[in-house]
């Protein structure tokens, strides 16, 4: 693999490199560093961009290329649009939209005068936002590529940026958080852009494991003991796979208080998804490696937690298992028990990710009574129907954590849209066979889909996040370029960060 982007700030008299990059706003007034660049020019800057018609639109640029008496060889000057209207989430999108620019130039190594402020961001704030952003934008998965084809041998990849700001200290403070984020969003785009014989349960949970090494306490459950612990709707789901299902639970303890009561993050791991017996069509079946994207934040959202020594206690749960015909998979038609002790009907095996939460959700609130539960899941293709690839189905039992977790979508962009339960839709998971059925009909499958979780949930706040159109296949951003986003490991820091540290 490629290594990552590497960033670091300094001072603003700094020497720059062989490419320099200034920010202008709309006003088209060059910032201090860029004023002593074209005087010592003698207003050659200035002439060059009054040329070029340069008025600072958002998204535009000027190369100017043998700047006299300077030490760039090429300085680019990008425009950012209104600074005063722009927010922490669009800053980070300039810094991707600059990695890029200077990708596309085969620039390997970068100076950015970060000399700006905005009503939302503090100077050092944006240094650090910009830095994240250009890390994430730098991003790649290439493991499987032959040498010949690998990014590390390409001319497009930026290597390293040095940021230039007039508050050092205070910027490296900063990017301890946003770029811990960052880690964990490329955590979870490693684990959702794996194929699926590489990353089965078992290789899945070693990757959790590894969280140990930042202070995370992490156990991993096998078949034999969720056996003993009465999992049987998640083992129901496993059972037609030669690979056996493994529980990887993390706990972060960080607030002051070790008796506080945690946050609960589950995570529906479903490494591959054919459909079971009620199999999917070939096509576009090989997006089905992407099914454990819900487990894939979770994971990620604790390793940011922990990079950046969050004072919280936090839990992640994630349930890992592959769905898989064979002469031992769960038949349409089989009723099955949970842990709860309640009996589902199976009547689509390819409903298959809420078996697995609704035993992970009992779980979590019997063992560790927490402040509240959220799970994520690529649960249903109706929620895509519902709301395409711009915003995750969010359904909660608990109006404040929904407006919390509303609020936290529009601080970060990353944007989710409350959908609605009620006793109406909660009927239709009704058989005369046993307890409920595990799918609801085709209307409103997105909504039938969390009734059925909240059936799991008992007295404890909880909300459920339906990613499936945000966390694989996602569009392209300026600081997420491929297949997998890792999306909500921001949206959910973001929340613990402003209501639960």
């Amino acid at each position: 693999m490629p290594k990552p982007l590497s960033v670091s700030f300094d001072t603003l008299n700094t020497k720059l490199n062989d490419c320099a990059v200034v920010l202008i706003d709309q006003d088209g007034k060059l910032p201090s560093r860029a004023k002593k660049l074209d005087k010592a020019s003698d207003g050659h800057l200035t002439r060059v961009l009054e040329a070029a018609g340069f008025e600072g639109k958002a998204k535009s640029s000027v190369d100017v290329l043998a700047l006299p008496k300077s030490d760039a060889k090429r300085i680019i000057a990008i425009g950012l649009g209104k600074v005063a209207d722009m927010t922490r989430p669009d800053w980070m999108l300039v810094g991707g939209y600059i990695a890029g620019l200077l990708a596309s130039r085969k620039v390997k190594a970068a100076t950015l005068i970060s000399e700006v402020a905005s009503g939302d961001a503090e100077p050092h704030e944006i240094a650090a936002d910009l830095a994240a952003g250009a890390q994430l934008r730098c991003y790649t998965f290439s493991k499987y590529r032959t040498e010949a084809k690998n990014d590390e041998k390409r001319p497009d990849v930026l290597e390293k940026l040095t940021i230039l700001t007039d508050d050092v200290g205070d910027a490296e403070s900063a990017f301890v958080e946003t770029g811990a984020v960052a880690e964990g969003m490329m955590l979870a785009r490693d684990l959702v852009n794996e194929p699926a014989n590489a990353l089965g349960p078992i290789e899945f949970a070693k990757r959790c494991a590894q969280l140990s090494d930042l202070g995370v306490d992490v156990e991993i459950f096998d078949a034999d003991q969720l056996e003993d612990m009465r999992f049987h709707s998640l083992l129901a789901v496993a059972q037609g796979s030669a690979r056996p299902a493994r529980v990887a639970i993390m706990k972060w303890n960080g607030a002051k208080s070790k008796r506080a009561k945690p946050v609960c993050f589950i995570g529906k791991g479903v490494v591959f998804d054919t459909g079971g017996i009620s199999m999917k069509p070939a096509s576009g079946m090989e997006d089905m490696k992407g099914d454990m994207g819900g487990a894939a934040c979770v994971t990620g959202l604790m390793h940011a937690l922990a990079k950046r020594k969050a004072s919280v206690n936090a839990v992640g749960l994630v349930g890992l298992v592959e769905n898989m015909p064979s002469d031992r998979a769960m038949r349409p038609g089989d009723i099955i028990q949970s842990r709860s002790g309640k009996t589902i009907e199976v009547l689509n095996t390819d409903a298959e990710g809420r078996l697995v939460l609704a035993d992970l959700l009992y779980y979590a609130e019997e063992t560790f009574s927490p402040k509240f539960m959220i799970n994520l899941a690529t649960l249903t293709g109706a929620i895509i129907i519902a709301l395409g690839k711009e915003n995750a189905g969010l359904f909660s039992n608990d109006d404040t954590l929904a407006q919390r977790l509303t609020a936290a979508g529009e601080t970060t962009g990353e944007k989710v849209w409350r959908m609605p339960l009620g006793a109406a839709y909660d009927k239709m998971l009704d058989t005369p066979n046993a307890d409920m059925k595990n799918i609801g009909g085709r209307a409103g499958g997105s909504i039938t889909a969390a009734q059925f979780l909240q059936r799991f949930v008992t007295d404890v706040p909880w909300a459920h996040l339906d990613v499936a159109g945000v966390a694989m296949a996602s569009k392209k951003t300026d600081i997420s370029q491929t297949w997998a986003s890792g999306w909500g490991v921001r949206l959910l820091n973001e929340l613990v960060a402003s209501h639960y540290e």
